[in-house]
């Protein structure tokens, strides 16, 4: 079935106009309608939507594949705003030059149609043969092109053509042009038929009754005029492809200031990220050239002042930390020499107690026993004073590990099977720092004899190849070999709350607590040397219960 296009009634336009009046002898007063749309819009839709949707997708697919940088983005936001620009610039002139050339075609034919049918003689009842040779001398005269002309008058319908009814012609412009209601008017339509464009007039003959009358009478007599629509459309469809191919070009010409605009807006970006890098590998610095007024200079400029902020609070915060460790360090060593003196006469004073009175001999071991304390504490703070200076060295040397562990135990005097339990791999070498490697296994055997419960197991065996001895060391794993030195204790374990914090300086457990039985330095100590040897340290509480420190040293 045809699709239609409605007329716009005209009938109050003046004459000369494309929907003027005609007033003459045996004419009609013509109005005009228009409605519908050319044949060219549905497919042409059809396809640009198929086009659209296939695009969409594509770059849908793509942006799951491949996630877009900052640059991609604004170029890709620069050009759909230009594309989104160039298309609605190209609809509404595709839009308004299509009308244009359709109603300029429409209004030239309805025009001439009105005129020819306005000067017609036809007696009536029409004879069909005087009444074909009238309708083939209208096809004739069609503007701008020549039509194919029908009329019907009652049951009788001749055309100049050999069909004398055309299927063009829709039942709805049948019926507006046999009304009857009010005067006669010019009825037309665009109408497409097998992807074919069409415009078809209607304007039923009429006559004057009475010489100056304006009232038009029906003569039953309707002329119908068919005119192809195709070079109109061909040439909508040329502006079509013009506005694809010029909207091309545009797009390629958007993205040069596309490029520099983005690059524009990214350059402090760029730079913001670097002194950020930068910073983060401390070079505190680090600054940024802030130019503009825009938010970009703004977001600069405030850069700045917090790297500014940042560096003098953390130059501050090193001052203060060398200030603090070289404190340590004097204190310590202008101590050194008093607690010297301290201990020869506690030691006299621990000879001669045995002969003093209860009293006095339990005043002068609790002096001995502090003195002692407070010259542990003063060695253990230069020593950590070395670390912090970074003055601290190794002086390794081959040794059997199994002999150096026998030797910090005997020489602690922990010697006891029923305190403390060492299970020890036989034959395991290691090039170590004796003294620093004394060090590291007297403060953990100490720490859990100190804060755990007996049996204190301390194991030596190499993970990567042998296992401990007893059978009680983990598995080799067949990498290299490391030198591990576990030691564990049957007390209640360390608190999970407390077990990041073991290591660090003069940590308490219990804040309550006023005072340490060490000097609170002796784990940090352990750690500090492990790590000399290239090794870790860490801990952890057993299954089964109590604390278990593990030393972990390459061979």
């Amino acid at each position: 079935m045809p699709r239609e296009e409605p007329g716009r009634d005209t009938r109050d336009l003046p004459r000369g106009s494309a929907y003027g009046t005609a007033h003459a002898t045996g004419g009609a007063h013509g109005t005009g309608t228009r409605t519908g749309t050319g044949a060219a819009d549905p497919s042409g839709s059809a396809d640009a939507d198929g086009r659209g949707r296939r695009g969409r997708a594509g770059r849908r697919g793509r942006l799951r594949l491949r996630p877009f940088g900052l640059r991609t983005r604004l170029v890709l936001a620069f050009l759909l705003v230009a594309a989104v620009g160039c298309g609605t610039t190209a609809a509404l002139t595709y839009r308004a030059a299509r009308s244009a050339i359709l109603e300029q075609t429409q209004n030239t034919a309805v025009s001439a149609f009105r005129d020819q049918v306005d000067d017609l003689v036809v007696p009536l009842p029409p004879d069909e043969d005087s009444l074909r040779d009238t309708l083939l001398n209208l096809a004739g005269k069609g503007k701008p092109r020549p039509w194919r002309v029908y009329a019907e008058y009652g049951s009788l319908r001749v055309s100049s053509t050999d069909r004398p009814t055309s299927s063009v012609i829709t039942p709805e412009l049948r019926a507006r042009a046999h009304a009857r209601r009010g005067t006669p008017h010019t009825s037309f339509q665009r109408v497409v038929k097998n992807g074919v464009p069409y415009l078809t007039i209607a304007i039923p003959a009429a006559f004057i009754t009475r010489a100056g009358e304006e009232t038009a009478q029906p003569t039953g007599l309707v002329v119908y005029a068919v005119m192809e629509l195709r070079e109109e459309e061909a040439n909508v469809e040329a502006m079509v492809t013009a506005a694809r191919d010029g909207a091309l070009p545009a797009l390629a010409i958007a993205l040069v200031p596309a490029l520099i605009a983005s690059r524009g807006v990214l350059r402090p970006v760029r730079e913001l990220r670097r002194a950020a890098h930068s910073m983060g590998r401390g070079r505190l610095d680090t600054r940024i050239h802030a130019k503009g007024s825009d938010e970009l200079a703004d977001l600069a400029r405030t850069f700045n002042e917090s790297a500014a902020e940042l560096e003098r609070s953390v130059t501050e915060l090193r001052r203060a930390e060398a200030r603090a460790r070289r404190f340590a360090s004097d204190v310590s060593h202008e101590l050194r020499t008093p607690l010297a003196g301290m201990l020869a006469v506690t030691e006299v004073l621990d000879e001669d107690a045995e002969g003093l009175d209860s009293d006095t001999a339990r005043a002068v071991r609790l002096i001995s026993a502090e003195t002692v304390k407070l010259a542990v504490l003063v060695e253990d703070l230069m020593e950590i004073s070395r670390f912090d200076a970074r003055a601290a060295e190794l002086h390794t040397d081959e040794v059997d590990v199994a002999d150096c562990v026998r030797k910090t135990l005997i020489s602690r005097r922990w010697t006891d099977p029923g305190q403390v339990h060492a299970a020890l791999g036989e034959g395991i070498r290691a090039r170590l720092d004796p003294r620093r490697f004394d060090v590291v296994v007297a403060n953990l055997v100490g720490n859990a004899l100190r804060h755990g419960r007996p049996l204190v197991t301390v194991r030596v065996y190499t993970d990567g190849g042998a296992t401990a001895a007893g059978g009680d060391g983990a598995a080799g794993t067949g990498g290299p070999d490391v030198l591990v030195v576990q030691v564990s204790d049957r007390g209640p374990g360390i608190h999970p709350d407390v077990l990041p914090h073991v290591f660090e300086r003069f940590y308490k457990a219990d804040p309550a607590r006023a005072r340490s039985a060490g000097s609170g330095l002796g784990l940090a100590i352990t750690q500090e040397n492990v790590r000399l040897h290239g090794g870790t340290v860490e801990a952890a509480n057993h299954p089964a219960g109590g604390a278990v420190f593990t030393v972990r040293i390459p061979l």
